[in-house]
């Protein structure tokens, strides 16, 4: 009974290890390349562990693609001067992310250019 005790609470740990190892990989992530996105905000997600950033962007077939672009955590969004009203469903912004290497639509965020013209990172601009 102790050894299944024992057994049991081993491999939760290293499922619980696995998950998080996983989730924190960039594996799916074109870290070599930047691109740059105008669409229009379909969703803004203020969450944690991350924040996320639905975006419609035009496409080549006079529609809009759905593109998904994911960011860091609302506290270190904070530090480079966000609001959770930063930004709106229904503008219009400019984002330029890292690839998804699939080449689905989406990618991790790098930077957004506002309406008003600013501009916003993940992190606090270097003094």
């Amino acid at each position: 009974m102790k050894g299944s005790i024992i057994g049991c609470a081993v491999a939760m740990m290293l499922g619980t290890a696995a998950t998080a190892l996983a989730h924190h990989s960039a594996a799916g992530i074109d870290r070599t390349k930047s691109q740059t996105v105008s669409g229009v905000v379909k969703e803004f997600r203020w969450t944690n562990p991350h924040s996320w950033i639905d975006l419609d962007v035009p496409n080549d077939k006079g529609g809009a693609s759905t593109w998904s672009v994911e960011m860091t955590s609302p506290a270190f969004l904070i530090r480079a001067g966000w609001k959770s009203s930063s930004v709106k469903v229904g503008e219009k912004v400019t984002v330029t992310l890292r690839p998804f290497k699939s080449g689905e639509p989406g990618g991790l965020f790098v930077s957004i250019t506002l309406p008003d013209g600013r501009t916003l990172g993940e992190r606090p601009a270097a003094p």
